[in-house]
């Protein structure tokens, strides 16, 4: 799509609640930590951090502005890491999903409570163009991609679906009826907040300059290879993976505990339990900065 297309053309609210609300669907990320294009927010020494943002189109041959996926992130009790993205993201099954699945259902609360602790975490990736960053000036006036989780996009949804009468709709990704986001972040009791966030009143991007909208959107990266098989781990290889982290006699196959009872085998704890599970609220990380931590500690691969 050109950008004369886009302007002819602009995404209707409706389509993009439809495809956030739709079950399932691909969504991916290339790992790659160092990514240049990748902007995160900064915060001071409170933890307080401030940035504006203005969320930007589909690039030309996409259909939606985000992508979405889900990875995982855990120690096993060998001590090694187990961080990949799940298999679900592209539609397909994910040993850690199967595994999470036995757990859940083995009749037993330790089990569940291993399930959720190694349970797989929602990301959104955008991108955006960076109006303010008082503690990054640099960044300003790029294009860049932006990483986030399901509070963020909760207040996406929120402008392009409000709930009072009195509202009236916004698609913040649209260059002429758009609007700012103005990212506030908070340390609330140990862990980083969004609360506070919010889109400014609708405006034209550059007060509708079409030569520098037009240099903007041809400046937008291509999402499409977040949700590319070719940047995922094969099932078996993952599977692999998993059972290393796990411990060598950590078979996939291994039984659950409500069957080691069956079998009158004496109670105790399934060898694949995980120890040390570390979330991003834990660590006091958000979801923006978790995979770059993980990335420093996972030195197994």
């Amino acid at each position: 799509m050109s950008f004369e297309a886009l302007k002819r053309n602009r995404t209707d609210i409706s389509k993009l609640v439809q495809a956030a609300e739709a079950a399932g669907g691909p969504g991916g990320e290339k790992k790659n930590y160092d990514d240049e294009r990748i902007w995160k927010p900064t915060v001071d020494k409170a933890g307080n951090g401030y940035a504006v943002l203005r969320f930007l189109p589909a690039a030309e041959g996409t259909d939606l502005p985000w992508v979405r996926y889900w990875d995982h992130g855990f120690k096993g009790p060998t001590g090694l890491w187990y961080i990949e993205n799940s298999l679900t993201s592209i539609g397909q099954a994910d040993p850690v999903g199967e595994l999470n699945s036995r757990l859940w259902n083995s009749g037993h609360e330790e089990d569940k409570e291993t399930a959720r602790k190694q349970k797989r975490r929602l990301h959104y990736v955008v991108n955006a163009l960076v109006v303010e960053d008082p503690s990054a000036p640099q960044n300003e006036g790029r294009v860049v991609l932006y990483k986030f989780g399901k509070k963020i996009f909760d207040k996406i949804m929120d402008v392009m679906q409000p709930s009072f009468q009195d509202e009236k709709p916004v698609n913040p990704f649209d260059f002429w009826s758009g609007a700012d986001f103005k990212l506030k972040i908070r340390q609330v009791e140990g862990y980083r907040n969004y609360d506070k966030s919010e889109f400014s009143s609708s405006s034209a991007l550059y007060d509708g300059d079409e030569s520098k909208l037009e240099s903007i959107y041809n400046g937008l990266h291509n999402l499409s290879e977040f949700n590319d098989p070719k940047n995922y781990k094969t099932y078996d290889e993952l599977k692999t993976k998993l059972a290393r982290v796990l411990g060598e006699e950590a078979s996939m196959g291994a039984p659950t505990m409500q069957q080691e009872v069956q079998m009158n085998t004496p109670a105790a704890p399934p060898e694949y339990k995980v120890a040390e599970p570390v979330t991003a609220e834990q660590m006091n990380l958000s979801d923006d900065d978790t995979m770059s931590y993980f990335a420093k500690l996972a030195q197994e691969d």
